[in-house]
């Protein structure tokens, strides 16, 4: 939601002073001003003893200096202009960004045993479409004694139970096996269990079954419109619905942009158009080699308390070659409104 006119400015201006009234404190005053805060914070419910004393509180609050406001106002100013330069469709994307919008990625979970042992659950991916194997992974390394079997269950929410399998123990030492995921689309509990110095260890971890949702089918053409370098991406959806299209554009090698774009599909062979504005890309040589990566899919939900759906693209993504890229400019794409905040905030900053 947007926030507009005098209520937008009231509660910019009430930030800046605020901070700025922190800013321009004392040491002293900002320890009493942050004790007084949290004395009144929430209590937890445990018995305390009859008599606590209470922080003093401030009688006063002494007015920020002009300067000090003018300071935080041209700070609001500087964040607010770089942040509105790009649009929401089009992000600039570093190394260690694109690692975070990989997608579809799980994380093994790592369970601390005695004498520095652990227990480590992996799997290929987070979420699994209904239908495909479910891959689990487990290892013990540790002083301790483990059996050589292990067994691994899935969980609904409901806690039914909704299979096993045996986990073998592999040459290398590790424990594999196969558990089917032919289950009604939600969030499981994954739990493996081992035997170790003669007692059960329960290892206990999250992954979710996603309905299939439709298939993807390739860039089409690039083109070049409104400064934005338009990337048509067919999909073919199982079924109708709002879909939002997430992706990551590289340059060669190089992660550029974030993109994405929500859009009606009615259940048959479409395109979903993702845009890199100008911000993002001019400079860049004409025809590069460009791929998308960490492709994401989501049915949103129709009615309030529906799931989102996930569905993901290829691995290897799709590599495709984009020319007229000398037309794209590197201007912010400003609507009036924000253009406006911005001036607003400039005034404020230099008192007037």
């Amino acid at each position: 939601m947007r926030l507009r006119g005098p209520f937008w400015v009231v509660a910019a201006i009430g930030t800046a002073v605020g901070i700025g009234y922190l800013l321009s404190a004392s040491p002293d005053q900002r320890t009493v001003i942050a004790t007084a805060k949290a004395a009144h914070q929430p209590v937890s419910t445990f018995t305390t003893p009859a008599s606590v004393p209470t922080p003093p509180v401030p009688s006063s609050v002494k007015t920020p200096p002009d300067d000090a406001v003018r300071f935080m106002f041209a700070q609001v100013a500087s964040r607010y202009e770089a942040s509105t330069r790009y649009p929401r469709y089009s992000i600039p994307l570093s190394a260690e960004q694109a690692e975070a919008y990989a997608g579809n990625h799980y994380e093994p979970v790592v369970l601390p045993l005695a004498g520095e042992g652990r227990f480590s659950v992996s799997l290929e991916k987070y979420r699994f479409t209904r239908g495909e194997d479910i891959l689990v992974v487990a290892t013990l390394n540790g002083t301790m004694v483990v059996s050589d079997q292990a067994t691994a269950r899935l969980e609904s929410q409901d806690g039914d139970d909704s299979g096993s399998s045996t986990l073998e123990r592999t040459p290398d030492g590790f424990f594999e096996g196969m558990l089917e995921s032919d289950h009604e689309p939600g969030e499981y509990r994954l739990i493996v269990e081992a035997r170790v110095d003669g007692k059960p260890i329960r290892h206990v971890s999250t992954l979710t079954i996603e309905p299939y949702l439709g298939d993807f089918g390739g860039v089409e053409s690039p083109f070049v419109e409104n400064n934005n370098l338009v990337i048509p991406v067919r999909f073919k959806p199982d079924a109708s619905g709002y879909f939002a299209l997430s992706a990551n554009l590289y340059v060669g090698e190089r992660p550029v942009a974030h993109l994405s774009h929500e859009q009606r599909l009615d259940g048959s062979s479409a395109t979903i158009d993702l845009k890199a504005h100008g911000t993002v890309l001019a400079g860049q040589p004409d025809a590069p080699v460009m791929q998308l990566k960490g492709l994401q899919i989501r049915r949103l939900p129709a009615r309030p308390g529906d799931r989102t759906d996930y569905a993901f693209g290829p691995e290897e993504g799709f590599e495709f070659k984009a020319s007229g890229l000398d037309d794209l400019k590197d201007t912010p794409a400003r609507d009036p409104e924000s253009v406006q905040r911005a001036a607003l905030l400039r005034k404020l900053a230099v008192g007037g």
